[in-house]
């Protein structure tokens, strides 16, 4: 199995389905692959600042072996069988450097793999490293003290989004084909925005998480990105299985065949263009304003408006301040001189919430998500904005403003995502033009309960009709060359 020094230096333009193609056809080997990942990442990494923990020999070593096997059986170890992968540093890995962005944990090494690494291993992908987060996932911005920021391949000078900001900027340039993510308030779905890259948000429970500091939390989930619906699919197949460590895991399996075609002819569906009067910056809105015209070239029966969001900021940040205290109060009062301001702020607030507070949210909580049901009824998906700003100033914690209207604090303005974070539905970031300034604009689909492969099939007609959205990163240096993707 060879190939020319042309075909392997490009090997890492090609999405993650082309590549099993031609890995399980023998035209190209895993050592290939992963070589071809890790020259990119050595090229264009040292100005993204995506990939935080190399493992470069570790990798090959891996590739070899998978290369082994294959010759000797006929056999791929998997679905993922030779793709690189790095996983955010949230997901603990044996033997491998897991910080969770903290210095608390700065040298931390694992002595075992948290389930959504061990379904990547078992699955035949190939551990090349790890992608950048804030401290602990807190936040859409991905900055934190022991690597510093994620610079969006778009413009270095903007926010990759959070917190799954390096898997985005990473599988942007061309520095991985597959990556997981985690979503809370849009931690997978404002960088696939950011980032113009496809992340989906599953239903909860579709994959389940191991270890836990709160199995029973409905509102965290993960998940995966690609740069097509296409990658993320094949990646939730693997994930999407139930395991008995995790209660809310799904019963059964999710087909996340996507077939050849989607017809999206007839069907109904909404445009909710602010979530029920968020402001969303004007830039972002005269993108997605064009979203009615592609739904409608599309075929769909094109509605506007949305179930209504009343209740829904409250619930999300009722229960998250609960859940931050529970995993984070301890650390909060051991190590306080070591952890960023979010954290702190996040545990100072969970611990002013009673039990009055949290009946309060979970009634809400249910509201909103029955109006969502039932307008999911009589509309097949809900597409709405992913964030309510453009990709920003990476020097800043958070955008201080939206459309002239300040920021209460620092989530203040992911609730485009964290509204339907509520409501436990499938959720998608699709790429779908850019800003005046050249700053990617994402769409969000949501779709029925359980729906999650119909959401990505949705997703992917509304990703080929979105023309505009077809455009390559700047990588190197600032405003130069665009490589092609």
């Amino acid at each position: 199995m060879t190939s020319s020094p042309t075909t392997a230096t490009h090997l890492w333009s090609l999405t993650a389905v082309e590549l099993r193609a031609r890995l399980l056809a023998g035209e190209i080997s895993s050592r290939e692959v992963v070589d071809a990942f890790q020259r990119r990442i050595e090229e264009v990494d040292p100005q993204v600042n995506a990939i935080v923990t190399h493992c470069p020999e570790r990798a090959l070593q891996a590739a070899g072996r998978a290369d082994d096997t294959f010759a000797r059986t006929g056999r791929p170890l998997g679905p993922l069988h030779g793709l690189p992968v790095a996983h955010k540093d949230l997901v603990e890995t044996a033997g491998l450097r897991t910080t969770y962005g903290s210095r608390a944990y700065a040298g931390h090494v694992p002595d075992r793999d948290a389930l959504l690494a061990e379904r990547y291993r078992e699955a035949g992908a190939i551990l090349i490293g790890k992608t950048n987060t804030p401290e602990f996932g807190a936040g859409s911005h991905t900055v934190n003290d022991v690597f510093g920021a994620t610079r969006n391949p778009y413009d270095l000078t903007r926010s990759a989004g959070g917190s799954s900001g390096g898997a985005a900027a990473a599988l942007a340039t061309g520095m991985l084909p597959i990556a997981d993510g985690s979503d809370m308030g849009g931690s997978l779905r404002n960088p696939a925005s950011f980032c113009n890259v496809v992340g989906l948000r599953p239903s909860v429970g579709r994959v389940p998480d191991w270890p836990s500091a709160a199995p029973y939390f409905p509102y965290a989930t993960n998940g995966a990105l690609g740069r097509c619906v296409e990658d993320v699919a094949l990646q939730l197949a693997v994930l999407s299985a139930p395991d008995p460590r995790a209660p809310l895991a799904a019963p059964y399996p999710e087909s996340f065949d996507l077939g050849s075609s989607f017809d999206a002819a007839g069907r109904r569906v909404a445009f909710d263009a602010d979530l029920g009067g968020l402001p969303v910056d004007p830039a972002v809105s005269r993108v997605l304003a064009l979203v009615p015209q592609v739904l409608a070239a599309l075929g769909c029966d094109v509605h506007e408006g949305g179930p209504g969001w009343e209740g829904a900021d409250d619930a999300f940040l009722t229960w998250r301040a609960w859940y931050q205290v529970l995993c984070f109060g301890e650390l909060v009062d051991q190590q306080r001189e070591l952890l960023r301001p979010n954290i702190v702020w996040n545990v100072d607030q969970g611990r002013q919430v009673t039990g009055e507070d949290l009946g309060r949210a979970e009634k809400q909580r249910d509201a909103v998500t029955e109006r969502a049901r039932a307008f999911l009824a009589t509309h097949e998906f809900l597409l709405c904005p992913v964030s309510q700003v453009a990709p920003f100033d990476v020097t800043l914690n958070h955008p201080p403003e939206v459309d002239g209207v300040p920021t209460r604090h620092y989530l203040d303005w992911m609730r485009a995502c964290s509204r339907v974070t509520v409501t436990g539905l499938p959720a998608a970031s699709v790429p779908f033009g850019f800003t005046d300034d050249g700053l990617p604009v994402g769409v969000q689909v949501v779709g029925r309960p359980g729906a999650d492969a119909d959401v990505l099939r949705f997703a992917g007609a509304v990703q080929q009709a979105a023309t505009g959205s077809r455009v390559a990163p700047v990588v190197g240096t600032i405003g130069g060359q665009r490589e092609p993707m």
